[in-house]
Protein backbone atom coordinates (compact mmCIF):
# COMPACT_ATOMS: atom_id res chain seq x y z
CA UNK A 1 0.00 0.00 0.00
CA UNK A 2 2.89 2.59 0.75
CA UNK A 3 4.91 1.80 -2.69
CA UNK A 4 5.67 4.48 -4.64
CA UNK A 5 4.08 4.50 -8.08
CA UNK A 6 5.88 6.37 -11.06
CA UNK A 7 4.98 6.64 -14.57
CA UNK A 8 8.52 7.65 -16.55
CA UNK A 9 8.81 8.35 -20.23
CA UNK A 10 11.47 7.55 -22.29
CA UNK A 11 13.90 5.25 -24.96
CA UNK A 12 14.48 1.78 -24.67
CA UNK A 13 17.92 0.88 -24.75
CA UNK A 14 18.69 -2.54 -24.40
CA UNK A 15 16.70 -5.34 -26.39
CA UNK A 16 14.05 -6.93 -23.91
CA UNK A 17 14.92 -10.54 -22.74
CA UNK A 18 12.39 -13.11 -22.20
CA UNK A 19 12.17 -16.06 -20.12
CA UNK A 20 9.71 -18.66 -18.91
CA UNK A 21 9.89 -19.27 -15.59
CA UNK A 22 8.54 -21.19 -13.22
CA UNK A 23 5.94 -18.73 -11.82
CA UNK A 24 5.15 -17.39 -15.15
CA UNK A 25 6.57 -15.41 -18.26
CA UNK A 26 9.10 -12.59 -17.35
CA UNK A 27 10.45 -9.84 -19.51
CA UNK A 28 13.42 -7.22 -18.63
CA UNK A 29 14.69 -4.49 -20.88
CA UNK A 30 16.59 -1.01 -19.92
CA UNK A 31 14.88 2.38 -20.42
CA UNK A 32 16.71 5.88 -21.12
CA UNK A 33 14.74 8.35 -19.44
CA UNK A 34 16.26 12.13 -20.15
CA UNK A 35 15.26 15.26 -19.26
CA UNK A 36 14.61 18.17 -21.37
CA UNK A 37 15.06 21.71 -20.55
CA UNK A 38 15.00 25.47 -22.45
CA UNK A 39 18.32 26.67 -22.60
CA UNK A 40 17.28 30.68 -22.18
CA UNK A 41 21.09 31.71 -22.99
CA UNK A 42 21.31 29.37 -26.21
CA UNK A 43 17.61 29.79 -26.96
CA UNK A 44 17.36 26.11 -27.57
CA UNK A 45 15.85 22.64 -25.91
CA UNK A 46 19.33 20.92 -24.36
CA UNK A 47 19.53 17.26 -23.06
CA UNK A 48 20.06 17.02 -19.10
CA UNK A 49 20.82 13.74 -16.83
CA UNK A 50 19.99 10.45 -17.97
CA UNK A 51 18.63 8.01 -15.68
CA UNK A 52 18.39 4.53 -16.70
CA UNK A 53 15.80 2.02 -15.14
CA UNK A 54 15.27 -1.65 -15.82
CA UNK A 55 11.95 -2.57 -16.12
CA UNK A 56 9.97 -5.86 -15.02
CA UNK A 57 7.34 -7.19 -16.90
CA UNK A 58 5.48 -10.49 -15.73
CA UNK A 59 2.70 -12.51 -17.43
CA UNK A 60 0.65 -11.24 -19.97
CA UNK A 61 2.22 -7.97 -20.30
CA UNK A 62 5.66 -10.23 -20.25
CA UNK A 63 4.41 -12.01 -23.47
CA UNK A 64 3.22 -8.52 -25.15
CA UNK A 65 6.52 -6.79 -24.76
CA UNK A 66 8.63 -9.63 -25.87
CA UNK A 67 6.40 -9.51 -29.43
CA UNK A 68 6.02 -5.30 -29.31
CA UNK A 69 8.86 -3.22 -28.09
CA UNK A 70 12.01 -3.08 -29.90
CA UNK A 71 15.42 -1.14 -29.39
CA UNK A 72 15.00 3.18 -29.25
CA UNK A 73 11.28 2.72 -29.24
CA UNK A 74 9.76 5.67 -27.13
CA UNK A 75 8.07 4.24 -24.21
CA UNK A 76 5.61 5.10 -21.27
CA UNK A 77 5.38 2.88 -18.41
CA UNK A 78 3.80 2.94 -15.26
CA UNK A 79 4.72 0.90 -11.83
CA UNK A 80 6.28 -0.07 -8.70
CA UNK A 81 9.35 2.25 -8.44
CA UNK A 82 12.22 0.16 -6.33
CA UNK A 83 15.60 1.10 -5.74
CA UNK A 84 17.83 -1.39 -4.21
CA UNK A 85 21.86 -0.78 -3.26
CA UNK A 86 23.82 -3.71 -2.26
CA UNK A 87 27.76 -4.00 -1.94
CA UNK A 88 29.71 -6.11 -4.22
CA UNK A 89 33.04 -8.23 -3.75
CA UNK A 90 35.97 -5.72 -4.26
CA UNK A 91 34.39 -2.53 -4.80
CA UNK A 92 34.17 0.43 -2.18
CA UNK A 93 31.00 1.91 -2.79
CA UNK A 94 27.53 0.24 -3.22
CA UNK A 95 26.41 -0.68 -6.04
CA UNK A 96 22.53 0.84 -6.94
CA UNK A 97 19.92 0.36 -9.55
CA UNK A 98 16.81 1.32 -9.71
CA UNK A 99 13.75 -1.12 -10.95
CA UNK A 100 10.33 -0.40 -12.10
CA UNK A 101 7.93 -3.34 -11.75
CA UNK A 102 5.64 -1.94 -14.68
CA UNK A 103 2.15 -2.59 -14.24
CA UNK A 104 1.38 -0.88 -17.92
CA UNK A 105 3.46 -0.46 -20.68
CA UNK A 106 2.58 1.71 -23.97
CA UNK A 107 4.17 3.85 -27.18
CA UNK A 108 4.53 6.98 -26.69
CA UNK A 109 2.09 8.03 -29.39
CA UNK A 110 3.40 11.55 -29.56
CA UNK A 111 6.31 10.52 -31.14
CA UNK A 112 4.69 8.16 -33.47
CA UNK A 113 1.96 5.73 -34.69
CA UNK A 114 1.23 2.03 -33.49
CA UNK A 115 -1.31 -0.47 -34.64
CA UNK A 116 -3.10 -2.39 -31.88
CA UNK A 117 -3.20 -5.52 -31.87
CA UNK A 118 -5.61 -7.69 -29.20
CA UNK A 119 -3.22 -10.75 -28.35
CA UNK A 120 -5.21 -14.23 -27.66
CA UNK A 121 -6.42 -15.19 -24.04
CA UNK A 122 -4.40 -18.40 -22.89
CA UNK A 123 -6.53 -21.10 -22.30
CA UNK A 124 -7.57 -21.43 -18.06
CA UNK A 125 -7.70 -25.11 -17.51
CA UNK A 126 -10.31 -26.38 -15.64
CA UNK A 127 -12.89 -23.89 -16.19
CA UNK A 128 -16.48 -24.78 -16.77
CA UNK A 129 -18.06 -22.56 -20.13
CA UNK A 130 -21.60 -21.86 -19.06
CA UNK A 131 -24.71 -22.06 -21.77
CA UNK A 132 -25.93 -18.93 -22.51
CA UNK A 133 -29.17 -17.31 -21.01
CA UNK A 134 -32.35 -17.74 -22.80
CA UNK A 135 -32.81 -13.82 -23.49
CA UNK A 136 -35.66 -13.94 -25.94
CA UNK A 137 -39.01 -12.54 -25.20
CA UNK A 138 -41.68 -15.21 -25.25
CA UNK A 139 -44.49 -14.32 -27.69
CA UNK A 140 -47.84 -13.56 -26.51
CA UNK A 141 -50.15 -16.14 -25.62
CA UNK A 142 -52.97 -17.03 -27.79
CA UNK A 143 -56.46 -15.01 -27.51
CA UNK A 144 -58.23 -18.92 -26.47
CA UNK A 145 -55.32 -20.24 -23.87
CA UNK A 146 -55.78 -16.13 -22.39
CA UNK A 147 -59.31 -16.55 -22.26
CA UNK A 148 -59.21 -20.00 -19.98
CA UNK A 149 -56.49 -18.86 -18.18
CA UNK A 150 -58.39 -15.53 -16.83
CA UNK A 151 -61.52 -17.83 -16.18
CA UNK A 152 -59.88 -20.08 -14.28
CA UNK A 153 -58.19 -17.41 -12.13
CA UNK A 154 -61.88 -15.99 -11.78
CA UNK A 155 -63.90 -19.31 -10.92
Amino acid sequence: MNETVVCVVGNVATRPVYRELPNGPSARFRLAVTARYWDREKNVWTDGHTNFFTVWANRQLAVNVAASVEVGQPLVVQGRLKVRTEMREGQQQAWASADIDAVTIGHDLTRGTAAFRRSAKPDTPGRETRPEPQWETPPPAEPEAQQQAEQLLVT
